[in-house]
Formats: structure tokens, C-alpha cells, sequence
């Protein structure tokens, strides 16, 4: 791990003792971040499995509907009932928040393409198996769209646990322990100075006094003789 590369003055250690408090903060912050976004994506996924089981048994049972009816039916006569929809539709997209996350929502915007309380084939050359699998499917259809916005939104909260992960990390195992270290380096170094500037003190103190007492026998031979 890179040092970083400080000058040993009490300025710089505040300014990364005020650091350091900043990126133990922002640790503690995107590691409460990545929890929820764990407990959030756990739902999303049991949520989209629930989802995913009961639309694979619906269209499951549409498509079984759709060979009993292709069993029954003249091919010829099944492919020109299906040509024509029975409504058409759009699909809406919003978007809402989720723990800083911008995830979508779809909705069906449907309309009816002639009468819609009939199915666009004759009922005489078609079999009741026919109607029971497209309404089977029909009915399908929200589900598949939850699904859908379900699993993109699984997908985005994975995104974001990811680099939430990194960023964690990143502050534990680097930044924090840098900053830890150029502190302790400009704390020996302050140290070290200030031990050396009470070494010279108590040098010049010594000296002064070995001067002064030179000073006063020099001055005054005859009280030494008393």
C-alpha cells in the first residue's frame, strides 16, 4: 500500500485528523447503505421468484391450451384467427427511487381493435380451446410486465450493492489505514522534534548554569576560601 507522502507539521496532521473522521463517517454511512440495499435486493428477489413461478405456470397452461386447440384445428384456420389482435397496447415506463437507485416501473396501455367483447375470428371454424388460451395468455400479461420491472430492478440494486461494496472497501482497506499511517509518521516526527528541542533546552540550561557559576567563582574567589 502507497504512503502518502505528508510534511510533518501540526497543520497537515489536523488536516488529516479532520480526514480521517470524514472517511470513518462515509464508511460507516455506505456500509449502513450496502445492509439496506442487501435486505431490499432480498426481497426483490423473493418477490421476482414468487412472480416468475406463477407466470411460467400461467403461460404453461396457455401454451397446453394452444396445442389442444392446434390439435383440433385445421392449421390453415388456426393461423387465420390469430392474424388479427384482439386489442393492441402500449407499454408506459416511470421511474421511482429506491435507496438512491432509479428504478422503472411498466404499466399496459391498452385499446380495443373493433368490438372488444369478441374475438377477432369466427366462432363456428374455431374450437372453445382456442378462446380458453388466449385469455389464459391475456391474462398473463400484467404479470409478465411486473416480472419484467421486477427483475430490472434486481439487476440495478445488484449494480449499486456492487459498487457500494467497492466504496467500503476502498475506505477500509486504503484510504482509512493511508491516513492512519501519514498520522502516525507526522506524530513520531513531532515527537521526535519536540524531544529534540528539550534536549537542546536542557543543554543550553546547563550551560547557563556551568556559565553563571564560572561567573560568580570568578567573581567572588575569597567566598570559596571562606
Amino acid at each position: 500500500m502507497a504512503e502518502l507522502r505528508v510534511i510533518p507539521t501540526r497543520m497537515e496532521l489536523k488536516k488529516l485528523q479532520t480526514r480521517y473522521q470524514t472517511a470513518r463517517r462515509g464508511h460507516k454511512l455506505l456500509k449502513d447503505k450496502r445492509d439496506e440495499l442487501m435486505r431490499r435486493f432480498l426481497e426483490v428477489v423473493k418477490r421476482d421468484k414468487e412472480l416468475r413461478e406463477r407466470v411460467e405456470a400461467a403461460l404453461k397452461a396457455a401454451y397446453a391450451g394452444f396445442d389442444l386447440a392446434a390439435a383440433v384445428t385445421h392449421p390453415k384456420i388456426l393461423e387465420e384467427s390469430l392474424m388479427l389482435p384482439k386489442k393492441s397496447g402500449e407499454i408506459a415506463v416511470s421511474y421511482r427511487n429506491q435507496m438512491s437507485v432509479t428504478v422503472p416501473d411498466f404499466a399496459m396501455i391498452e385499446s380495443a381493435v373493433g368490438d372488444s367483447d369478441t374475438y377477432n375470428y369466427g366462432l363456428i371454424s374455431t374450437s372453445g380451446e382456442l378462446d380458453n388460451a388466449l385469455t389464459a395468455l391475456g391474462s398473463v400479461r400484467r404479470d409478465l410486465l411486473l416480472l419484467a420491472a421486477t427483475e430490472k430492478e434486481a439487476q440495478l440494486l445488484a449494480e449499486e450493492i456492487e459498487r457500494t461494496r467497492r466504496r467500503v472497501n476502498a475506505l477500509e482497506h486504503i484510504m482509512m489505514p493511508r491516513y492512519l499511517a501519514a498520522i502516525r509518521q507526522i506524530k513520531m516526527k513531532l515527537d521526535e522534534n519536540e524531544r529534540g528541542n528539550i534536549t537542546r533546552l536542557m543543554k543550553v540550561k546547563d550551560m547557563m548554569v556551568a556559565a553563571q557559576y564560572r561567573e560568580k567563582h570568578d567573581f567572588f574567589p575569597d567566598e570559596e576560601e571562606a
